[in-house]
């Protein structure tokens, strides 16, 4: 067994056995999604936006998730909100800059969540880290691309920026931490074909997050697992549809004997 084998196997015990609670501030679109996904893989998810009770829900939670799929201003204030208050009570926080780059409105959000505290980890495609970093204010600008590989130079600048972790999604999952590229390439084309597995995805990472502080060996071990889950999924899938079923039993079943099996190590 590698030694990354077992730290995903290791990280994963700390999940099952502590049952981490996860506050997220995500969009309607997946929050059946995200909170079912956590409690399969042995967390527990709170759902909670309202700006009157997110500090007490963060203080309470091992990880905040921000998720920024479905904006509006009083969303935003709570995200700031939280944020600030995770950053007193140095609690990971996890941000998906959904949709980054597609208006000037989830442009300044982005620089305003990123003023409120800096992420532990943040996690989207190619084209979204590209945006986040020209969003962030501490670059001139960037040209999109729909390559991960190519992304990884402006994910270095974003995890220098926010001294955090950045995961760039992808057929291969880039790991970035500074000058610390690492990568897993397990997974199926399939999960494009199924709404918010990007999100599932950054919600995992705070999952491992809340048990492993360190943050890039957490988001590691969560792109792994979303991987192999999707792997053992498909096996028994005819389409999207049975897919995301198959998918959150998969997240419930895996073991060290699936990890063992399944993990591709590059």
């Amino acid at each position: 067994m590698s030694n990354l084998t077992q730290q995903i196997i290791e990280d994963l015990s700390l999940i099952r056995k502590n049952s981490p609670l996860v506050h997220n501030i995500t969009n309607y679109v997946v929050m059946n999604n995200t909170a079912n996904a956590l409690l399969a893989v042995g967390a527990s998810p709170i759902m909670a936006h309202s700006i009157d009770e997110v500090e007490d829900m963060v203080t309470i939670s091992g990880a905040l998730v921000i998720n920024m799929g479905t904006l509006s201003e009083p969303w935003v204030q709570s995200m700031e909100k939280a944020i600030a208050k995770a950053v007193t009570l140095t609690k990971p926080i996890v941000f998906d800059p959904v949709g980054a780059g597609a208006s000037a409105y989830r442009n300044t959000a982005i620089r305003r969540i990123l003023d409120a505290g800096s992420p532990s980890i943040i996690r989207g495609n190619a084209s979204e880290i590209l945006a986040t970093l020209s969003s962030s204010g501490k670059t001139k600008g960037v040209e999109s691309t729909d390559s991960s590989e190519s992304a990884i130079g402006s994910a270095q600048s974003l995890s220098r920026v926010t001294k955090g972790t950045v995961v760039i999604s992808g057929e291969t999952d880039y790991i970035v931490k500074d000058t610390d590229v690492r990568k897993t390439v397990n997974g199926d084309p399939i999960m494009t074909k199924v709404t918010g597995m990007g999100c599932t995805a950054t919600a995992i990472c705070g999952a491992f997050a809340a048990v492993q502080k360190d943050y890039q060996r957490a988001a590691f071990s969560a792109m792994a697992i979303m991987g192999i889950a999707g792997e053992m999924a498909k096996l028994k899938s005819s389409g999207p549809g049975s897919f995301q079923l198959h998918f959150l039993d998969a997240l419930y079943e895996i073991s060290e004997n699936e990890i063992n099996k399944y993990f591709k190590e590059t």
